[in-house]
């Protein structure tokens, strides 16, 4: 693991070369080609914590759309990330593996980052007694719409897969390990997302003026920040415990306080920017939808608060998600 300074200087030039890039470019830039750049698939492999937190952390701050969830779940599949491989997501507010292979046939449904739609093979899990199994699907075989939606720039694509299952890609998949740190990955970049909302917010409260003084300075704007800034700092808390002591536990309880953040850290933010906040020419609303979206990918906050209420009752155990 590096060390906290090399850490904050890495986060710094993943977030600046991602910021030029979408200030050149906007929306439609090659983010992937960027991370590319910068060796993102070296610093996945030989520090996947780090480069997790840092890279995803910079595209929830920038708004940029990346295929890099596509190389996080490879990876913890066992599969070496490739520009061409996509992995099949679940469906929205889903975590289960999304494919089901029958007697030679394999089916499935789900999601997919832009990378689907050009990739030359898709890596679909199912959820296969006794123990799920990657199947490795040509592209060809598999149907890919791109999804408008609420985040239209966010290039999730909806994907059908019905065909021969085929060869299964290596041993037993180990599908709630790839979800854990795909999970901590999505709430890096739904922190990310909240710290630019709240930075935007306080901008905007600083620069406002009302009865001939900031707005900054009346109570209930500062109630409002400060209440933002809290769920922020309480997420970033979160995610650290789950870096120290990972596992499925920890990263379903990262997921589910950053959906919870994003709902809190939105609601302040848009009461402080008011008006202006709901305008097409104000970046919130960008970053509003992306970070809604996300919370719904493996899992929203509610679907995996009443999952792990579920199994709380089931097992009557508490177990210890941190060692303190």
């Amino acid at each position: 693991m590096i060390d906290a300074e090399e850490r904050a200087l890495m986060a710094e030039t993943v977030r600046g070369a991602l910021a030029d890039a979408a200030a050149a470019a906007g929306p439609e830039a090659d983010f992937d080609a960027v991370l590319a750049k910068l060796g993102w698939l070296e610093m996945l492999r030989d520090q996947p914590d780090d480069a997790v937190g840092i890279v995803f952390g910079a595209l929830g701050a920038t708004n940029a759309a990346s295929t890099a969830l596509d190389d996080v779940l490879a990876a913890a599949l066992g599969a070496e990330p490739r520009a061409d491989l996509a992995v099949l997501l679940p469906p929205f507010a889903s975590w289960d593996a999304p494919g089901r292979a029958l007697g030679g046939d394999l089916r499935a449904d789900g999601l997919a980052t832009a990378r689907a739609a050009r990739a030359s093979e898709l890596l679909v899990v199912c959820g296969a007694d006794p123990e799920p199994r990657a199947f490795a699907v040509p592209a060809a075989a598999a149907e890919v719409r791109r999804v408008r939606g609420v985040d239209p720039d966010g290039g999730l694509h909806a994907v059908r897969v019905q065909g021969a299952a085929g060869a299964a890609h290596g041993g037993p998949a180990p599908w709630p390990a790839a979800v854990a740190l795909a999970r901590r990955a999505l709430a890096h970049q739904i922190l990310g997302a909240c710290r630019s909302m709240l930075d935007l917010a306080r901008t905007h409260a600083l620069e406002r003026t009302q009865f001939g003084r900031p707005i900054a300075r009346f109570q209930a704007v500062r109630h409002r920040l400060a209440d933002a800034f809290v769920a922020v700092e309480a997420l970033e808390a979160t995610l650290d415990a789950a870096r120290d002591e990972p596992g499925p536990e920890t990263a379903a309880l990262a997921k589910a306080a950053a959906g919870r953040a994003a709902h809190t850290v939105a609601a302040h933010c848009q009461q402080v920017l008011a008006g202006v906040g709901f305008t097409a020419e104000h970046s919130f609303h960008h970053f509003l939808k992306r970070a809604m979206t996300l919370e719904g990918l493996l899992g929203s906050a509610d679907a995996i608060a009443l999952d792990v209420g579920r199994r709380l009752l089931a097992t009557r155990r508490v177990p210890t998600l941190i060692e303190l």
